[in-house]
């Protein structure tokens, strides 16, 4: 039976009704309509019910096919727990969920258009199609195409291999070159304070892979250390370079080494350091002369990696600690 029919002889008992005259509508239809229990829903885990509804109790079991569109992706955006609804003879209702998939693809706002489609046996006045809003919760603020879930510099773009975070390159982040006096001052570990063996460069490398082979750090007037072959440093690796004597302890699990040629020997007057590559190319330098005050105490970057050099107990997040060689500032390891 067709909707026009079937409105017909709807309006023809209505008629008939109105006048006294009893009316069989055991041959008319259920209106049935669909409705959603919100419009949006997040494709992280968010869920949504979609209902079915007829205005009568159903004398049988109906099944009612449904007709899915829409921008969103079955399978990858939402998942459905059926294709159909189904109405139990002599209830009123059906229903199905929708749930929102995780996924790490910035994708925006997409739609799911699920419609009632080539029902039997009951009448479609209104109400057969519900739009839902799949809503993305990824976002990359800083646009590198690293979500800032999973960005460790949300707001500066950066590189995918590098968790999102610029290379900063080959870099010195902590200098000792006057350890205090007393046994405070055994920044290697070793349970001597040495003024030579305990002074040390720590250095960071935020990549790539470094291979360091070969390359010579000096002072102004000598040759004091060089890199050994095999010395890697992977991307935010750390490499400490002691003056000498024997390094005792974990040094947040950073690549440690003593000077080639017996210290470096760092003038506290004032010196410059220089780091050159197996060919005497120039790759970094460091001046001693600028923060030459005898503070007892290493020179640290605050913030790590990217600020200027301050002396480091003067630092709140050191808690009073005189150096860190191959950790943060606080103590942490890098990585």
């Amino acid at each position: 039976m067709n909707n026009t029919s079937v409105l017909r002889k709807l309006f023809s008992c209505i008629f008939l009704i109105i006048f006294g005259i009893s009316c069989d509508t055991e041959d008319i239809s259920p209106v049935l309509e669909i409705a959603s229990s919100d419009t949006n829903i997040s494709e992280a885990s968010g869920t949504i019910t979609i209902s079915a509804t007829l205005n009568s109790a159903a004398i049988q079991q109906l099944v009612i096919p449904l007709s899915i569109s829409g921008t969103a992706t079955q399978g990858s955006d939402y998942s459905l727990s059926s294709s159909s609804i189904t109405i139990a003879s002599g209830n009123t209702s059906g229903s199905i969920t929708v749930t929102g998939l995780q996924d790490d693809t910035i994708e925006g706002v997409e739609t799911l258009i699920i419609a009632l489609a080539d029902v039997q046996n009951v009448l479609l006045l209104s109400n057969t199609t519900v739009t839902i809003e799949v809503l993305d919760d990824d976002s990359d603020s800083d646009g590198d195409g690293v979500l800032d879930a999973n960005d460790e510099c949300p707001n500066e773009a950066g590189e995918v291999a590098n968790n999102g975070c610029p290379w900063l390159g080959f870099l010195i982040n902590e200098v000792l070159y006057d350890p205090a006096s007393d046994i405070t001052g055994d920044a290697n570990g070793d349970g001597v304070r040495d003024a030579n063996a305990d002074e040390f460069i720590e250095f960071y490398n935020s990549g790539p892979e470094l291979d360091l082979s070969g390359y010579t750090v000096s002072d102004a007037s000598n040759l004091r250390h060089t890199f050994p072959p095999g010395t890697i440093l992977q991307p935010n690796g750390v490499l400490v370079l002691f003056g000498g004597g024997n390094p005792t302890g974990n040094f947040g699990g950073a690549l440690v080494q003593t000077a080639s040629e017996g210290q470096i020997n760092m003038n506290n007057a004032g010196d410059f350091v220089t780091l050159a590559d197996a060919s005497g190319n120039v790759i970094l330098t460091f001046d001693v002369e600028p923060l030459s005050n005898a503070p007892d105490e290493s020179y640290t970057r605050n913030p790590d990696l990217t600020g200027d050099f301050v002396q480091h107990a003067s630092i709140p997040e050191a808690q009073g600690r005189l150096f860190s060689p191959g950790t943060k500032l606080n103590g942490l390891p890098f990585n």
